[in-house]
């Protein structure tokens, strides 16, 4: 089975391989990281092709630039997307995993979600959009459930 890994920075990337060393060397891993991403790539510990994508937004992009970038992400995710051709996308909360996603499940591919374990209280913008595009959408805190019925508590990733 192809999954397809989105890897962030810093945090996420540490969560999000943490997962894929859970999972194992039972599926085909490929892995999407963003051209300003320097580390994820070299922490990946089970093999597979690695897409470089623009990350859509920054912390200080005006919404007009980000418009312009979402669009261009999501050029390059659809290329992605149809060579890979993934059974599964799964992410742990970048911009850059919502037009992979979106795009994603439009051509058939199932979602999974796991929202950041540094959002204790409250969800991410993020995570927001993703739940109501993910099939399965996993919170690292119990108290998140509250706000989030159809979220699944199964621990901690770190």
């Amino acid at each position: 089975m192809k999954l397809l890994v989105v890897l962030g920075e810093g945090g996420h990337t540490t969560e999000l391989l943490n997962l894929v060393d859970l999972l194992g060397d039972s599926y085909d891993y490929h892995y999407i990281v963003s051209k300003e991403d320097n580390l994820s790539a070299n922490r990946i510990r089970y093999p597979g092709p690695i897409y470089s994508l623009s990350r859509p937004r920054g912390k200080s992009t005006g919404k007009l630039t980000a418009i312009f970038r979402i669009i261009l992400t999501g050029i390059q995710s659809l290329w992605v997307l149809l060579c890979v051709r993934p059974a599964a996308i799964v992410s742990t909360g970048p911009a850059i995993a919502v037009p992979v996603s979106i795009l994603g499940k439009l051509l058939g591919a199932c979602i999974i979600f796991v929202e950041t374990g540094s959002r204790v209280k409250t969800v991410s913008l993020t995570g927001r959009i993703m739940y109501r595009w993910a099939d399965l959408f996993f919170v690292q805190w119990p108290q998140l459930r509250e706000s989030l019925p159809r979220a699944v508590y199964a621990g901690r990733l770190v």
